[in-house]
């Protein structure tokens, strides 16, 4: 669903050149946050579909965020896809636990990276709009 706000939250620039550049060259609004707290400050004015989300950060990290965002009204309709490059057997269930939608390994394939956000944003239609 190309035009769709998307906020990609990851403590290495590299991974947030990549998820820029893959999904902005489908045509999705793509804003950056290289920590939790700063995903937190963009929030305060910004209300993506999606937020893209690597688990393992320094400070707060991936889960605490999710839980966070999920228990504010304001946020929960958001959908969150866990990234992560710890696929620990389990780790899919704990993102999922945590209130993560979805959950994606690293290395990303950016081939098909932008068909699963676009399969996902077009299965879950937010509601009253």
């Amino acid at each position: 669903m190309p035009g769709e706000p998307l906020l990609v939250v990851d403590d290495l620039a590299v991974n947030l050149k990549l998820l820029d550049f893959v999904l902005a060259r489908k045509g999705y609004e793509i804003r950056t946050a290289a920590d939790a707290e700063e995903a937190l400050v963009v929030l305060r004015d910004w209300r993506p579909r999606m937020i893209l989300l690597d688990l393992n950060m320094p400070g707060m990290g991936g889960l605490e965020l999710a839980r966070r965002l999920k228990a504010d009204p304001s946020t929960r309709e958001i959908l969150i896809v866990a990234v992560t490059g710890s696929a620990m057997k389990g780790d899919d269930q704990t993102a999922l636990d945590a209130g993560c939608d979805a959950y994606v390994s690293k290395p990303i394939d950016g081939r098909t990276l932008p068909d699963f956000v676009a399969r996902l944003l077009a299965e879950n239609v937010p509601r009253g709009g």
